[in-house]
């Protein structure tokens, strides 16, 4: 696709940032727009690879292997080589929801698994992407699509993340009468209260819940199902429920000093800075670490956006713990293409860090023994681990004699997420694993009829990209459920 010599012709030319010491002083987007010259050279690198793994959407051993929303990135690539950008988002919309939104948050699964890069530089599918993505919103080129039949059916989905965001979406798309119940006061959900701004502008978000109402899907907010609006009156109401709550119940910390002021989970952290900017849109966003040490529990993308807030509003230092050691740098035999490289990165939040206090805030193999304070935290210990073999599995065990103490006046919990909330789940009865997902047959059904589950809250945590495949097929699912379709 694209130029059949591209890849022989062009280097790959990554994302451009805007310089640290501009973009730290405020939440606008992280990334320069791209030109169409770059975007157009880019697109030609895409080769007539034959069979793409790019957008295979599959999983082996647990690694992945392509996109899982199956988008048709050769044909995309080809339409952006040859100028026609709205054709590319046409193509794109064909499997792909929002590209706005996986346009600045996506790892680019797609990437990992690139013929190209089986041998050098991978296609850069994400920044061509955006740029389809960007072009059609500034040139005010998405237009609402109300649906042109109505099956008469009526579908709540609960939960306005990423993968209820796409259940909706593409039930209203099928006919459907779609409702979205939200417990926050803005639709969005992780994507609007979780994410910074500056790595997803919430007037994305705003524009596609605009476009979403404007199509006919109706958002209640500040109703929170099993409290606000009853379990018998949703499911009275509505011919199916569809569940996209999320995996919203974050690990803690289970160590000495836990309990003191001054520790906080990343969400309590991320979503108050988010709100502060939507009330006064200011680029203090609450100065919750202005001239604090801050240390972030875990080295995850959360962890990542953690640095980047903290940077923002003032933070005098900032230290990043992550238990597990350093990835390698590049892919190890046991991670061959066209599984998704596990190597090391450095994040944006990394790079600021950096660039402001001289080092690498990363401390790897790195976990933390005990917090101290009196009332309110005043340091951090911690100690190094070695990863061995025990009762047949692999386990942190802490080094004697390389503790540490590390100053703190802020603590950030980023220890990932263990499941979704246990409330709605077990008001309905449903039967959960162990973490408390929601189990479910291969058409994404619970164990009581005509209630669906998606997203984080049936796979676990996962990817946005991930969970907005996860309700886009069950909505699919749903809709075949409800009006007799076969495959």
């Amino acid at each position: 696709m694209g130029k059949i010599t591209g890849f022989m012709e062009y280097e790959r030319i990554e994302a451009q940032y805007r310089p640290v010491r501009e973009r730290i002083c405020d939440y606008a987007d992280l990334t320069l727009p791209a030109d169409e010259e770059t975007i157009t050279r880019q697109s030609a690198r895409c080769m007539d690879c034959g069979v793409s793994f790019c957008h295979a959407g599959a999983t082996v051993n647990g690694g992945s292997i392509g996109c899982p929303l199956g988008n048709l990135i050769p044909e995309i690539n080809d339409l952006v080589y040859n100028g026609d950008i709205e054709g590319a988002y046409e193509r794109m919309s064909l499997t792909h929801p929002f590209p706005e939104f996986t346009a600045g948050v996506c790892p680019a699964l797609c990437e990992g698994s690139c013929t190209l890069g089986a041998h050098e530089s991978p296609v850069t599918i994400k920044n061509i992407e955006r740029y389809i993505s960007d072009y059609m919103f500034t040139k005010d080129k998405i237009r609402p699509r109300t649906p042109k039949i109505r099956t008469g059916r009526r579908v709540a989905v609960v939960g306005s993340g990423p993968s209820g965001l796409a259940c909706a979406d593409t039930l209203n798309r099928l006919g459907s009468s779609v409702t979205v119940f939200e417990r926050s006061d803005k639709p969005g959900g992780l994507l609007m209260y979780g994410i910074p701004n500056m790595k997803l502008e919430k007037s994305a978000v705003m524009n596609r819940i605009r476009i979403m109402t404007e199509e006919g899907v109706n958002f209640v907010t500040n109703s929170e199902v099993g409290f606000d609006v009853s379990i018998i009156k949703l499911t009275s109401d509505f011919d199916a429920v569809v569940l996209c709550c999320g995996a919203a119940k974050e690990r803690r910390l289970d160590v000495p000093g836990a309990g003191l002021k001054g520790i906080r989970t990343a969400m309590e952290f991320l979503s108050e800075a988010a709100r502060k900017l939507f009330e006064d849109g200011s680029n203090g966003a609450g100065m919750n670490a202005r001239g604090k040490n801050v240390v972030v529990i875990g080295g995850g993308d959360t962890g990542t956006d953690c640095i980047g807030v903290a940077v923002r509003q003032g933070a005098k230092s900032v230290v990043q713990l992550e238990i597990l050691p350093p990835p390698p740098e590049e892919r190890d035999e046991n991670n061959p293409w066209p599984l998704w490289p596990r190597v090391k990165r450095t994040d944006y939040g990394q790079h600021e860090a950096i660039e402001l206090f001289g080092e690498d805030p990363r401390r790897f193999s790195t976990t933390v023994q005990e917090i101290k304070g009196s009332g309110h935290v005043s340091s951090v210990i911690t100690v190094n681990v070695e990863w061995a073999l025990r009762d047949g599995m692999m386990n942190p065990l802490p080094l004697p004699g390389t503790e540490r103490e590390i100053p703190a006046d802020l603590v950030l919990s980023a220890m990932g997420f263990v499941g979704p909330e246990r409330g709605l789940t077990d008001q309905l009865q449903l039967e959960t694993s162990p973490a408390g997902c929601v189990l479910t047959d291969e058409c994404y059904e619970s164990s009581l009829p005509t209630v669906f589950a998606a997203g984080d809250m049936r796979r676990g945590p996962s990817l946005v990209v991930w969970a907005l495949s996860e309700g886009r097929n069950a909505a699919i699912a749903c809709d075949r459920r409800l009006n007799g379709k076969k495959d």
